[in-house]
């Protein structure tokens, strides 16, 4: 599900809601100068596991100019996102920002904790090279716009002969003076000091072609943060996202995604170290990806799911691989079904119920299995 939200009242920031609404929540943030369309080719992948919130800075996009002026600060627009996460309901949420959106990260990490799950900080810095270069470009743009430094976009965005034209027009068409106060903001922009203090999980991308933010800003990072991750990627420039969206895909969701884990965890408990290990042991590069959506989707969120106690998932799924013939697979979770708390009588009294709404036959066969499953339990046992 995706929602592209009316434009905004003036008084917040323009947002896009894609993903369920019981996933779990994380915030997209821009770069100066991009809109929520830096994020296209990475957010309708995010939004599979979450419910993604893309937001467009003052005067980009479609979000009001009005909303900041003049010596603006970093924490101003963290205090918008803030209202934002407010307006949908958000007490707590993964955030990930890019450049301008990734300072903004920062900051909710040291002055917002309680808010933020995890964090990820793409081609950003904890400074921007001090105050002087950002003030200069803050006088350009409100004596002249921004057509003559958006004909520089590609170059300090991309690497030579890349392009996304509909992030340059983006450039071209924000609001001035809105630019320029987004300009102050990263003049003002120094959080060194307190990076030791971040407390939530935090991965760092770096693009390794990166003239803006190169990846000894993220390194830096990287080192202060107790416990950060860093991830380096070849060919990327400044808008990673954009430019190189598989691998930040990639990235993210390993650092995002718990899963997978939590998937493996579970699977574990119900099906036994035993036949994961084996599962894991024959995986090829083949069967990688669907050894992933297993532990991703069906443990990682089905089986994981309170709604439903494990003893009647256990019934549930005895039931439908027996309508469907899974015969190979029904030994494995019979198996499971005792691991889940279910007595042989009860193993019993499901196959029982399948024989009158899946057939006698399809019952008999399931009755075999079982009756030879449970003998080589109790052949173990004792």
């Amino acid at each position: 599900m995706s929602t592209r939200q009316p434009l905004s009242d003036g008084k917040s920031l323009h947002h896009r809601v894609e993903g369920p609404v019981t996933a779990p929540p994380l915030l997209l943030g821009p770069s100066l100068g991009t809109s929520t369309t830096l994020w296209d080719k990475v957010a309708p992948e995010l939004s599979v596991t979450h419910r993604v919130v893309r937001w467009d800075l003052p005067g980009h996009g479609d979000s009001p100019a009005g909303l900041i002026g003049p010596g603006t600060t970093v924490a101003d627009l963290a205090a918008l996102v803030l209202a934002l996460a407010d307006s949908l309901g958000l007490d707590r949420f993964s955030y990930a920002g890019v450049s301008l959106g990734g300072a903004v990260g920062l900051h909710l990490a040291v002055h917002h904790p309680e808010r933020i799950e995890r964090l990820a900080v793409i081609c950003s810095s904890a400074h921007f090279n001090g105050s002087r270069p950002w003030e200069e470009r803050a006088a350009l743009v409100r004596a002249e716009g921004l057509a003559g430094l958006a004909e520089g976009a590609n170059s300090r965005w991309f690497t030579p002969g890349f392009t996304v034209p509909e992030l340059v027009e983006d450039h071209r068409t924000a609001d001035p003076d809105a630019y320029a106060a987004c300009c102050d903001a990263l003049a003002a922009f120094d959080i060194r000091e307190r990076l030791p203090e971040i407390g939530a999980p935090t991965l760092l991308v770096a693009g390794r072609e990166d003239p803006a933010t190169p990846p000894a800003h993220l390194r830096e990072i990287a080192d202060a943060v107790p416990g950060a991750a860093l991830v380096e990627i070849p060919g990327a420039s400044h808008l990673a996202p954009a430019q190189c969206p598989e691998a930040v895909l990639t990235a993210l969701r390993a650092h995002f995604d718990g899963g997978a884990k939590r998937g493996m965890e579970v699977r574990r408990q119900v099906l036994g170290d035993t036949h994961v290990d084996r599962a894991q042991a024959r995986q090829s590069e083949f069967t990688a990806r669907f050894q992933d959506f297993i532990s991703r989707y069906a443990w990682g969120e089905i089986w994981t799911d309170p709604t439903l106690a494990r003893r009647e998932r256990s019934m549930i799924t005895l039931t439908a691989l027996v309508a469907h013939g899974h015969y190979d697979e029904l030994a494995m979770h019979i198996r499971a079904a005792r691991r889940n708390g279910l007595t042989p009588e009860e193993i019993g009294a499901v196959l029982l119920q399948t024989a009158v709404y899946c057939g006698v036959p399809a019952a008999n066969s399931a009755f075999a299995v079982a009756q030879r499953v449970l003998a080589e339990e109790d052949e173990a046992a004792g």
